[in-house]
């Protein structure tokens, strides 16, 4: 089998035999290229990474979104618990020539809505933004605070049927 993908007016050197998890990626951002199809990315908008933390006392949702400026977020909590980040990433130099030869920097909306399913004080909620990183904390209510119990872990004896 040939390690060459053609197409008309192109070559991709693409590996297509003792295929891995990495190569599949390759041969499949070839392919799009290929057909001139608009990257995934480009299609929809960004969805920022989070990461969802909980105590005893609170919940932390920290987001990554660098390139926005804090003017630029908004977060919205619905009375059923959705919590939505969303911003636009704006491109603020404007040149008159193309001078890129390859960019893949993206710029436009990026959104993200979560389920908090949690019992939450939404009104004493607060959020900070530093070097590119969201952290939004809200408080659980004192009802929250108290739904957790220990449950206790006991040893059995081994099975010692033989069959």
């Amino acid at each position: 089998m040939s390690n060459q993908i053609t197409s008309t007016d192109k070559d991709y050197n693409v590996p297509v035999h003792n295929v891995t998890h990495g190569d599949i990626r390759t041969l499949l951002h070839h392919f799009w290229n290929m057909m001139d199809f608009p990257h995934h990315s480009d299609m929809h908008e960004l969805e920022p990474k989070i990461e969802v933390k909980e105590n005893k006392n609170n919940v932390c949702v920290t987001a990554e979104l660098p390139g926005l400026s804090e003017k630029d977020i908004d977060i919205e909590i619905s009375s059923d618990g959705y919590l939505t980040i969303s911003g636009e990433k704006r491109q603020e130099n404007e040149e008159t020539h193309q001078g890129n030869y390859f960019s893949e920097i993206s710029y436009g909306m990026v959104k993200r809505t979560i389920p908090l399913p949690w019992d939450l004080q939404f009104e004493n909620a607060n959020a900070e933004y530093t070097d590119g990183m969201l952290k939004i904390n809200i408080p659980k209510t004192a009802v929250e605070q108290q739904k957790k119990k220990k449950i206790s872990v006991t040893k059995t004896a081994k099975n010692t049927k033989k069959q």
